[in-house]
């Protein structure tokens, strides 16, 4: 990496740091203050109100808040909101959102379901009926839904197309419902269509092919989620270190017992090795076009392994703060009941150790 991108990610972080660190786990982020920092519109395009960035920067911030375990629609609006809108046809109306997204007054969602095990999944369809053209179809666990006041909802058609529904005006045949998870520091919403209508001022066109298009966005959301898992066990392993130096059993720090101290480099090996896959799926998502085979195996393998590498690290972290590990002052169970949610969004890790299977023939 240059070292002025280097320099930009240092400061970035210590930045988003600093502020998502003052609420404490779990709690929600400032959002005047992302805005102001300008994290909405990272990938905006400058003349829209952004900084006309790439997904590297947006990794960044996206690792802090898995680091801080915080609250808010940053997944839905700012990682596959704005990256699907990228993605259209320019028109007025698309620049508009996005100029909306960079400013912090729109809260969008990506109706991208996130149980679902394919990167080729299209969860809604267009059908032409005497009446119009209508939508159908459903989405479970997308990210904000429940909270965004426009849903972009990938659909089959003809030529691939990407409906923008606004979510505060009751449109027949469309339903928006919270979906309650273990994991309280993020929201998710089923979506479904059954009948709506859709007025043509409301589809929009993906530029080039929509196919790859689709397999992008369940990409970026792939190693969005990859990212949070890093930083949550980048934290979790940090919580640990300091507390196996502190806490005294025997009148010696419990750090000092070999036991511990493996344990803890397991955790250190396991976040060290997803961090460098993790990185090598972000520089694929910064640098590359949609569809591209090396980008697609990168991102498979940091959401394979960082995900389950959270979970063993948060695991891990609980027992070695002994009996105050499983109380909730420690804020240990926020941060694995986050881990276990990731790994099962967009794809699990055996989905994803499939899908790299896939990519080698089978020898006798």
């Amino acid at each position: 990496m240059p070292a002025d991108l280097t320099d930009l990610h240092a400061e970035l972080r210590a930045v988003a740091r600093g502020l998502l660190g003052k609420a404490g786990p779990g709690a929600a982020f400032d959002w005047p203050s992302a805005t102001a920092s300008g994290w909405l519109g990272l990938e905006v395009p400058e003349a829209l109100g952004g900084a006309d960035a790439t997904f590297a920067e947006v990794a960044v911030v996206l690792q802090e808040m898995g680091r801080a375990a915080a609250r808010g629609p940053y997944l839905g609006t700012a990682v596959l909101g704005a990256g699907t809108l990228s993605l259209l046809e320019a028109g007025p109306g698309r620049d508009a959102l996005l100029g909306r997204i960079a400013a912090g007054d729109a809260v969008v969602a990506l109706a991208l379901p996130g149980e679902q095990e394919s990167a080729d999944t299209v969860p809604f369809r267009i059908e032409a009926t005497p009446a119009g053209r209508r939508l159908s179809g459903r989405a479970e666990f997308v990210p904000d839904a429940a909270e965004a006041a426009r849903l972009l909802l990938p659909a089959r058609d003809p030529g691939g197309a990407l409906v923008i529904v606004d979510a505060g005006t009751r449109t027949p045949g469309l339903g928006v419902d919270a979906q309650p998870v273990l994991d309280a520091t993020r929201g998710f919403g089923h979506v479904t269509a059954d009948g709506a209508e859709v007025p043509g001022s409301s589809v929009r066109r993906f530029r080039g092919d929509p196919g790859d298009a689709v397999r992008r966005l369940a990409e970026r959301a792939a190693a969005g989620v990859a990212c949070d898992s890093l930083g949550l066990a980048e934290a979790m392993l940090d919580a640990t270190v300091a507390y196996a130096g502190v806490r005294e059993q025997f009148g010696r720090p419990i750090g000092s017992f070999q036991a511990v101290k493996h344990a803890c480099a397991d955790m250190l090996v396991r976040v060290s090795v997803a961090r460098r896959l993790v990185a090598a799926a972000v520089r694929g998502l910064a640098g590359t076009g949609p569809g591209d085979p090396g980008t697609a195996a990168a991102v498979s393998m940091a959401k394979a392994y960082a995900c389950d590498a959270a979970v063993e690290v948060a695991g891990t972290a609980m027992q070695l703060h002994g009996g105050f590990g499983y109380t909730w002052e420690s804020g240990v169970h926020v941060f694995l009941k986050r881990a276990a949610l990731n790994r099962s969004l967009f794809g699990s890790p055996a989905a994803h150790r499939a899908l790299l299977a896939g990519r080698y023939p089978r020898t006798r």
